[in-house]
């Protein structure tokens, strides 16, 4: 699929006036998903920052049809919609918008529920590595060696990679995107559309005040990770798994910029010794590994 930024909708799906934070990641990727989807997408929303700044009735700084949610029960209440468009005959998309606390802890469950059902709907976990509604609290996404306000010192544990477990459910499609690539992100929206059964998409959303860099710099931000091999773009789609631009350059690890051009924008990393940045380049290249022989070994399916 192909387009040219001329050719992309006009209207505006994230309005002026909402109450995202300066540089807000989040905002970014809701405005791609209005591009993509417009008013075929009923959002389900649970408990986040997005159920916080769209505002309150009958105002709201998103224009598209929302059920906001209590924080388990995204995945669930998004079946049930689809089904009713379904059984309605209406033609719309039943997506889910909510963040990585609630996808992956609070939400799991539901999750990997729709998941092993094969529901026909759109899930999209915008990962800002944190609870950052409430305070910067970590979740199972958040890095390891990342600076929160219940990890001071730095969390201990790796990151939970929730997009790799919903492709071993067997689902239809699953891929991983980033607000510093709208093009590629664009593309797997629409994609997602096309496709009967469960889609889910991981979308990486650099978050200013919980990650401590500058507000001008979130796509700088976003755009390292991938450039640094901190975050991988792929997609997995009916039983086929591929890197896709500009990770595909980036396997290669003497192409990618070094870890420390990353890290040292953020302050919930300022903290980090030599030797624990070098621990982050070895978990960073296993993951890698683990990406290119998935690769290797559903190419070969085929």
């Amino acid at each position: 699929m192909s387009f040219r930024i001329d050719q992309l909708p006009k209207k505006k799906y994230v309005l002026p006036g909402n109450a995202a934070c300066a540089g807000c990641g989040m905002m970014i990727g809701l405005k791609i998903v209005g591009m993509a989807l417009g008013e075929e997408a009923t959002l389900t929303i649970p408990a986040s920052c997005a159920s916080v700044v769209q505002g309150l009735a009958p105002k709201s700084g998103v224009a598209m049809p929302i059920l906001n949610v209590p924080f388990a029960s995204a995945a669930a209440v998004a079946t049930g919609i689809a089904e009713a468009f379904k059984s309605l005959g209406i033609k719309g998309h039943a997506v889910v918008w909510a963040g990585d606390g609630g996808t992956a802890d609070i939400g799991m469950a539901t999750l990997s529920g729709a998941a092993e059902r094969n529901s026909n709907i759109i899930y999209i976990m915008y990962d800002n590595e944190a609870y950052m509604n409430t305070g910067i609290q970590r979740s199972s996404s958040t890095p390891r060696a990342a600076w929160t306000t219940t990890t001071p010192t730095g969390k201990r544990e790796r990151k939970k990679d929730v997009a790799l477990l919903m492709a071993m459910h067997g689902v239809p499609y699953v891929a991983t995107a980033s607000i510093a690539y709208p093009q590629d992100f664009y593309r797997k929206l629409k994609r997602a559309a096309e496709i009967d059964g469960f889609k889910f998409i991981h979308l990486h959303t650099p978050c200013p005040p919980g990650w401590r860099f500058d507000p001008a710099k979130t796509v700088e931000v976003a755009k390292l990770a991938v450039e640094t091999g901190a975050w991988i773009l792929w997609e997995y789609d009916n039983g086929r798994f591929k890197l896709n631009p500009p990770s595909t350059i980036y396997a290669d690890k003497t192409k990618r910029k070094p870890l420390r051009d990353y890290l040292k924008l953020q302050g919930r990393f300022a903290h980090l010794s030599e030797e624990e940045i070098r621990l982050l380049e070895e978990e960073i290249e296993a993951k890698w590994n683990t990406i290119l022989a998935l690769s290797k070994a559903f190419s070969q399916s085929q």
